[in-house]
């Protein structure tokens, strides 16, 4: 009798089993079983001769389960919980993914992990378990190791960032990512500002490199360095608490630029609650042109990196990768900036007048105000120079 087995015949082998006898994982487990992905030769003959020890194989019904099309895409997502439900990138994103994948019947499944570690073993485990058709990769990093994972499980995937850069999986975003933030650092010193802060996002993700390098490349150039520059977790809290830190600096920014829109309503509100004018004594520009700053007061001048048809552009790739015809997927251009009223030339306190009803916004900014009464800052015209297009589905994917 088989070694292993005795004194526990009636217990059924699993696929972990199998996967820990040859010190692989499930997913390399399911893949020498089934002739697929991107395993040795040797790996394969390990994990058949500890299936064959153990008296493993893998049930027919459970075989046909894995062949089968499921019609479902992954979207882990590294994040809190609270970030994830704060942060409205993520509802643009799904809307985009859902308007392509929804009439097509496929659905979106939703992961929330903390680390890489999790990660790579949710995606081992929803391929070997015959969950998933593809995955939508987000948060690029250097030297990331999940699309080679992928593509060793043989799963369809795509990555979104910026399409510049090389990738064993399809890369879907706007390219010159940094073109974004230059305007908005070109935007501000036409203003006259000199001190400028920048807020960046988690120093591991390449679009916070690529745009940190923007913003510091386009400051050098006209001469002034940054006052400080603070990396941060994309939360509401951390937008305070860098806000009240960076306004309580002796020499003190007068512009701020964040890595998202959440983020700079929060320093919109703290700057607001300092006692300070919004941009009268303080500039603020956002990133990702989401509804929620044609909200506030002042509306938020922003860089526009369409989200949402990121989103629609992945999804078709995606599906595309999956043998399914659909038309190729449109997204061309860069970002953009979008220019509103929280940004401004500094005004003293005595020429500031009180607030006064928004003016009609011009053919060039198109945009319609959800607040038709909501005063607006004399100091700055509701330009949208530089504004991305409005047609299609507006703001894309970090």
């Amino acid at each position: 009798m088989n070694k292993r087995l005795e004194g526990r015949t009636a217990v059924r082998p699993t696929i972990k089993a199998v996967a820990a006898a040859a010190g692989v994982s499930t997913a390399a487990v399911s893949q020498a079983v089934n002739g697929t992905g991107r395993i040795s030769e040797a790996t394969r003959r390990r994990v058949l001769d500890a299936a064959t020890e153990l008296g493993w194989s893998p049930s027919a019904s459970a075989t046909a389960l894995r062949r089968a099309r499921t019609r479902t895409i992954a979207l882990v997502v590294r994040r809190p919980t609270d970030v994830l439900g704060s942060d409205p990138h993520f509802s643009e994103l799904i809307t985009g993914l859902e308007g392509e994948l929804a009439p097509r019947g496929y659905g979106l499944l939703l992961h929330l992990v903390a680390d890489i570690a999790q990660e790579s073993a949710l995606y081992e485990r929803l391929v070997a378990e015959g969950r998933i058709d593809g995955a939508v990769l987000t948060d690029a990093r250097a030297d990331d190791p999940r699309p080679e994972l992928l593509r060793g499980l043989g799963l369809p995937a795509v990555l979104l960032g910026s399409p510049d850069a090389a990738s064993p999986v399809p890369r879907v975003g706007l390219g010159q990512q940094g073109a974004g933030i230059k305007e908005a650092v070109a935007h501000l010193l036409e203003l006259g500002h000199r001190r400028v802060a920048y807020i960046a996002g988690p120093a591991e993700l390449l679009h916070t490199r690529l745009r940190l390098h923007a913003f510091e490349e386009a400051l050098a150039e006209a001469g002034p360095a940054p006052v400080a520059v603070r990396h941060s977790d994309f939360t509401e809290r951390a937008a305070v608490e860098v806000t009240e830190e960076l306004l309580a600096l002796p020499d003190r920014p007068t512009a701020l630029v964040f890595p998202n829109d959440s983020m700079a309503v929060c320093g919109i509100g703290t700057a607001q609650r300092a006692g300070l004018r919004v941009p009268g004594d303080l500039s603020v520009v956002g990133y990702d042109n989401l509804s929620l700053g044609r909200w506030v007061h002042p509306r938020l001048t922003t860089v526009d990196q369409q989200v949402q048809r990121v989103g629609a552009a992945a999804a078709r790739t995606l599906l595309a990768g999956c043998g399914e015809d659909v038309p190729p997927p449109v997204l061309d251009g860069r970002p953009r900036l979008v220019v509103r009223e929280s940004t401004g030339p500094l005004t003293p306190p005595h020429l500031n007048p009180p607030h006064r009803p928004a003016p009609p916004h011009s053919e060039e900014d198109p945009e319609t105000p959800c607040d038709a009464t909501a005063p607006s800052s004399p100091t700055t015209p509701p330009s949208s120079r530089g504004s991305a297009p409005t047609s299609g589905p507006a703001p894309a994917a970090r």
